[in-house]
């Protein structure tokens, strides 16, 4: 059982980030293997708390290395790990997210960069109701959680075949629909960092179970599955 983050998985990658190199990861084999280790342990944990608010169809553990092909940046690996856990069944849309980072450490879930069908289908319906997302959005423990949608990804005005004007331009305007929030080093070295991540989890559901009624109907409800 693992509730949390090592000092030393944070010490870990910390140095990773100022030794991003081959040779280096090769000498320090044995702490990376220990890391991921401790890490896997916490992301057990986390799996069985979250598969209690909601079904989980796969936990997914991001690769440390980074495919530098089509990237400038030729550091060979990710000084950060970070894992997700996706949702059981086309009818269940979204995953949560978890990221580990010296100074960076986050979880997070929603849609980020939807595919253009699901982009217009999400704004549609925002332009024909906002009731029930705004309710969402504006309750009271999610937003003292979560920040509100990234307005760094939107549109400068308004999408081809909507107003500008339109009362729902604020929403409409984005592109990305993924909410953040941050944690200290401190409180995921907490021993109860892992239940902290599930109740933070647990308030993503209706927002995901509203996300997947939109894109899993037509704008008259039926369902297009």
């Amino acid at each position: 059982m693992n509730n949390s983050v090592s000092k030393a998985s944070l010490a870990f990658l910390n140095k990773l980030r100022e030794n991003n190199h081959k040779d280096w990861m090769q000498e320090h084999k044995k702490q990376y293997q220990a890391s991921e280790v401790s890490l896997k342990g916490l992301y057990g944990e986390i799996l069985k708390g979250v598969s209690v608010l909601d079904k989980i169809e796969k936990q997914k553990i991001f690769r440390i290395n980074r495919d530098v092909r089509f990237s400038k940046n030729k550091t060979p690996y990710n000084s950060h790990r970070s894992v997700s856990w996706s949702r059981l069944g086309a009818h269940r849309r979204g995953s949560y997210y978890l990221r580990i980072e010296p100074g960076g450490c986050a979880i997070g879930g929603g849609f980020f960069g939807p595919e253009p069908k699901d982009l217009l289908r999400i704004r549609k319906e925002f332009e024909m109701d906002s009731d029930e997302i705004r309710a969402i959005l504006d309750q009271n423990n999610f937003k003292k959680f979560y920040k509100n949608f990234n307005q760094s990804y939107v549109v400068k005005t308004a999408p081809k075949g909507f107003s500008k004007e339109d009362p729902n331009i604020d929403l409409i305007r984005l592109k990305s629909f993924f909410v953040v929030h941050e944690f200290t080093d401190s409180q995921v070295q907490s021993p109860n960092f892992s239940e902290k991540v599930v109740e933070g989890f647990g308030l993503l559901r209706p927002y995901f179970d509203y996300m997947s009624d939109v894109l899993t109907t037509d704008l008259n409800g039926a369902s297009i599955l």
